[in-house]
């Protein structure tokens, strides 16, 4: 492994760097703004308006499909140059994710076949169709084997009743990746399908979206029969498990390269307002519990990245065993060290640090939702010790 970047990833970083500091921060007084006056509203942090114009900027700097495969017009620059791009643009709150997402990416160009490739993968890639994974339950979160959702056969034709739960962007996704039971006595080992939903398909209702912290706005979904023809199965009947595993060990690589993006972030600001701010009689900066503040931030900052830079290595190597342990490690290990990061970063700020006119406050929350979306740290703390006992230390 050698996380020495070429000249490439260097110039995407610093394009990142001037898209975040020239389009992101400047939006951020307005983003608290609207956070903190939604209330129960149906209003998202970026208007329409706001996220096109982000989405025109980013294309013109050439920051389209940075992960897409070059058949698909995409730029092929791999996994880790999109954890590093992630990371960056993390310097800001705005939630502004750059297209195509990349999680479902991967799991389309996995499954994918025939027509879905035009109807679906290709257009997805080139940012023109947005979509979600609709897997959690009201009684199946981070137990995906839980889930209840079915899908039977009837007269040549798939028809799907349930709920899902926290289903983020439900409403303004074109299509869902939609996860329902195929096979209940074979559970995960053969009995979970894919299948694609398309937006406004008979059956399919949306709730108006659930009030949470932060950024996000999932929704509820249900399904009420639900007819679907065999060409919007997403890979083979039963077989759902797996590739959805993986696709979900992409999504944990993107929550520690953020959490790694918004902790600099909170360093930067610690250290700039410890050279700045005195009290009786002395800098911030020559206290010595200020000091170690800064010190272990830094310490747990590299080391979190090191293990996601690792993570993003296993990815596009193809390494799945190694991806999946280092899938739960970082999750766990990013989000709580944001966690302790953007605390020490507010005790130093003292009052401004829970004051609106900084980031600090609205970053505490989003972290407190990145340490439960994804599997929360204790059901990977679980997952670590099981194959851990079961497999003995790896090599």
């Amino acid at each position: 492994m050698n996380f020495e970047f070429d000249e490439s990833v260097g110039a995407v970083r610093e394009t990142v760097r001037r898209f975040v500091r020239e389009e992101l921060l400047p939006l951020e007084p307005a983003l608290i703004r609207r956070e903190a006056e939604r209330g129960y509203q149906e209003q998202p942090l970026l208007t329409p308006e706001m996220d096109a114009r982000l989405r025109g900027k980013a294309k013109e700097a050439g920051l389209y499909g940075i992960d897409v495969p070059e058949e698909f017009g995409g730029q092929d620059l791999g996994t880790m140059t999109k954890c590093v791009v992630f990371e960056e643009m993390k310097h800001s709150i705005i939630p502004f994710q750059l297209p195509p997402e990349s999680p479902n990416l991967h799991l389309l160009k996995t499954l994918c076949r025939g027509s879905q490739i035009d109807n679906y993968l290709l257009p997805y890639a080139r940012g023109e169709k947005k979509s979600c994974l609709a897997l959690t339950e009201p009684g199946a979160g981070s137990d995906a084997a839980g889930i209840r959702t079915r899908a039977e056969r009837r007269g040549g034709k798939w028809v799907l009743n349930g709920s899902k739960l926290w289903i983020s962007n439900a409403k303004h996704s074109d299509f869902m990746i939609l996860i329902a039971v195929t096979d209940p006595t074979k559970g995960t080992r053969g009995g979970m399908t894919a299948f694609l939903v398309d937006k406004g398909t008979p059956g399919v209702s949306v709730s108006n979206p659930y009030p949470m912290i932060g950024e996000y706005a999932p929704y509820g979904v249900g399904l009420d029969d639900v007819t679907l023809d065999d060409d919007k199965v997403l890979g083979e009947v039963g077989n759902a498990f797996i590739p959805l595993s993986k696709r979900l060990g992409i999504r944990r690589m993107e929550i520690a390269a953020r959490s790694v993006g918004l902790a600099k972030r909170c360093l930067g600001m610690m250290i700039e307002q410890a050279h700045q701010r005195s009290t009786f009689g002395s800098k911030l900066a020559d206290k010595q519990t200020i000091q170690w503040w800064i010190s272990d931030s830094y310490q747990e900052l590299e080391m979190v990245r090191m293990l996601t830079y690792r993570l993003a290595w296993a990815i596009d190597n193809g390494r799945d065993e190694l991806a999946r342990r280092d899938g739960s490690t970082v999750k766990v290990q990013a989000t709580e060290m944001l966690t302790r990061v953007v605390d020490r970063a507010i005790q130093l700020f003292g009052g401004m640090g829970i004051s609106k006119e900084l980031p600090l406050e609205y970053i505490s929350r989003v972290v407190r939702v990145y340490r439960i979306v994804e599997g929360p740290s204790e059901v990977h703390r679980w997952l670590l010790a099981r194959e851990l006992l079961k497999k003995g230390l790896p090599e």
